[in-house]
């Protein structure tokens, strides 16, 4: 299916900049500065007041607002507060209201975030009388109910799953110049890298086509702890093992990086001098015709749909990286969470169930969002699809996720860590063997300071 710009599906996407995790346009927050569980009257008669926060992503909000309109209506007492921030503002605002206690009764929180937040005694443990846990998970897809739960209780509900693996976009165009079958006929990633290779492109010694592009902040962790566990290794150990907390130097973690700087070197697939994070970065590059094959969330078609509404593109499922089963870390997407300092913990966690676990209302949120369902239903019955077609390639692979786990600081890891040694490997500054020493020595260094501070 090549994807163009659908104006009736988009609408609400037009604005979209990034659902996975990033922010809006910055806009000063409205409402704030009252405690969780306020009541204020309304027209003679008082109601119940909620206050819930967001960040200010435009999609998002749209979506937020449409359900707390049909919450109201459904409960003519209730009258919710919706309160929104730019995106670094609103991590700022949590990281300061959770320990003064003056954050909204329900907060839209990114999953990765919420263990910190429930082990510090900020969060509401979720009541059985809402959902019961081995109900949920009937429900739900493991990996963003896996940020939600936390030494075994969960703290909160999730909209999204949030995956930043297994599909790529594909330029068919150059696939067709190239010579090559189209669609693709990838079972494994020698495949794909065999046809990355035909679409690789050098002029007077310098890569002006990339044929397969994953050197990102995202793509690189993401593929390494990909092939950690698809080989059967774990890439945490965990605060049992003191100074050893993580495990990225182990065989299956070299071999990954070993496999990453294969393609790069031997096989010639990009230059990572020219392509990687931060020049030629993979969506830009893609849209701008220099990459073949960009390996990007589904997030980025979404994107790409809005502003190339001209150029025929498709978003493609990926083969495993090693063997044939997919097993793959992930994000734990946007969910809704409770303050433990609501004064209305019932009506609270009734609202979060509602935007969440009420099949019609979630799968709105997703479709107005350009999200991946966290909830099952939507996606075994590819109801999804109508409003967000370009997911369609990784629907049959969220079954292999697992939530991306305990990793204290996400983007010091990411971003400080494990893409700069390994793109230092892929230029040829670092052997593959130095980076992950690096790598598991600078993470062990991380986690001792982070746990320290928690003791």
């Amino acid at each position: 299916m090549r994807l163009r710009f659908w104006l009736s599906t988009l609408v609400i996407l037009s604005w979209l900049l990034g659902a996975c995790a990033g922010g809006a346009t910055p806009a000063a927050p409205t409402g704030g500065g009252e405690t969780a569980g306020s009541e204020a009257p309304s027209s003679g008669t008082e109601k119940i007041t909620l206050r819930f926060w967001s960040h200010q992503n435009p999609a998002f909000i749209a979506a937020n607002e449409t359900l707390i309109q049909l919450f109201e209506e459904a409960h003519p007492d209730v009258d919710i507060v919706y309160e929104q921030f730019p995106y670094d503002v609103f991590i700022q605002t949590l990281q300061t209201s959770m320990p003064a206690g003056t954050e909204a009764d329900v907060i839209e929180m990114f999953g990765t975030w919420v263990c910190t937040y429930a082990n510090g005694g900020r969060l509401a443990q979720l009541p059985e009388d809402i959902v019961a846990a081995a109900e949920l998970r009937d429900l739900m897809y493991e990996a963003p109910l896996g940020g939600y739960t936390c030494n075994g209780n969960l703290y909160g509900l999730p909209n999204e799953f949030n995956l930043e693996v297994g599909g790529a976009l594909v330029n068919p165009k150059l696939f067709e110049e190239a010579g090559l079958p189209y669609p693709p006929q990838w079972q494994t990633m020698d495949d794909l890298i065999a046809d990355a290779v035909a679409l690789t492109k050098v002029e007077n010694g310098q890569m002006t086509q990339a044929g397969f592009h994953f050197v990102t902040g995202d793509g690189i962790p993401f593929l390494l702890f990909e092939g950690i566990l698809e080989q059967g290794g774990q890439y945490i150990n965990g605060p049992e093992t003191p100074g050893d907390y993580f495990n990225l130097d182990s065989p299956e973690a070299l071999d990954t990086v070993r496999w990453m700087v294969n393609v790069v070197q031997d096989r010639g697939v990009i230059d990572p001098v020219l392509f990687n994070g931060e020049s030629n970065w993979v969506g830009d590059a893609f849209f701008n015709g220099q990459v073949a094959i960009g390996f990007v969330g589904s997030w980025a078609a979404a994107e790409g749909l809005i502003n190339y509404p001209d150029m025929e593109f498709d978003y493609v499922r990926v083969p495993p990286l090693f063997g044939d089963t997919y097993h793959f870390a992930a994000d734990s997407g946007w969910g809704k969470v409770v303050s433990v300092n609501t004064q209305h913990p019932d009506l609270a966690w009734e609202f979060a169930r509602f935007m969440t676990l009420e099949r019609d209302n979630a799968e709105t949120w997703n479709k107005m969002t350009g999200t991946i369902p966290a909830l099952k239903a939507p996606v075994e019955e590819r109801t999804i699809l109508d409003k967000v077609p370009w997911i369609e390639a990784v629907l049959p692979i969220l079954g292999g996720g697992e939530f991306l786990g305990p990793v204290l600081d996400r983007d010091q890891l990411f971003g400080d860590i494990i893409y700069p040694h390994v793109l230092s490997a892929l230029q040829g500054v670092e052997t593959a063997e130095e980076a992950v020493q690096a790598i598991d020595d600078e993470a062990d260094e991380m986690a001792e300071q982070i746990l320290s501070t928690q003791q």
